[in-house]
């Protein structure tokens, strides 16, 4: 079976090899662009990113499944900018699974500097002064000391999707 990952970002697709074993599975990933913004600026723009990335990658490879991967973040009821993620699964058929994952609030510096319209990757690599913390641990593994870092915050999401999309496929849920 085929898998599209809409995206060519490591650590997203090391997180879907993590629950989709290749031993199982063609992992391809695939450079696309869905049509949010850059820095997605909340829940509903960073959901409706992933849902686009899957969706264009199952497409674009003409797999059997795409997974979209998309980070984020949203302004909270008290005004504090936080972190979220969400991911998607799209089959061929046109089903689609959706899952969210880890939040945690930013510091109110970097929130400053989403505000005034900077990209959290850029953000992230001046305030923990290193280069690309994107494809390596992320903000989460910055703001969280190394307690869990993007890799792992995604094979969570990816194994949520797993199973859903496992459970719908077995007809388990009545709608």
């Amino acid at each position: 079976m085929n898998i599209a990952v809409g995206t060519k970002n490591n650590t997203k697709v090391k997180a879907v090899k993590a629950v989709f074993h290749e031993a199982h599975y063609t992992i391809i990933s695939s450079d696309v662009q869905p049509s949010v913004s850059k820095q997605p600026f909340s829940d509903e723009e960073t959901l409706q990113g992933a849902i686009e990335r899957a969706t264009l990658a199952v497409r674009k490879q003409q797999a059997h499944i795409g997974i979209g991967l998309e980070g984020g973040v949203f302004v909270a009821q008290n005004g504090g900018i936080w972190l979220c993620n969400w991911g998607a699964l799209v089959d061929r058929d046109g089903v689609v699974v959706v899952a969210g994952g880890a939040r945690i609030p930013l510091p109110a510096e970097i929130g400053e500097q989403l505000r005034g319209g900077k990209e959290l990757a850029e953000v992230m690599d001046e305030y923990a002064n290193r280069c690309d913390v994107r494809s390596n641990e992320g903000a989460i593994g910055i703001l969280t000391n190394g307690a869990i870092d993007r890799t792992t915050m995604y094979t969570h999401i990816v194994h949520l999707l797993k199973g859903q999309y496992e459970h719908q496929k077995k007809g388990w849920i009545d709608r």
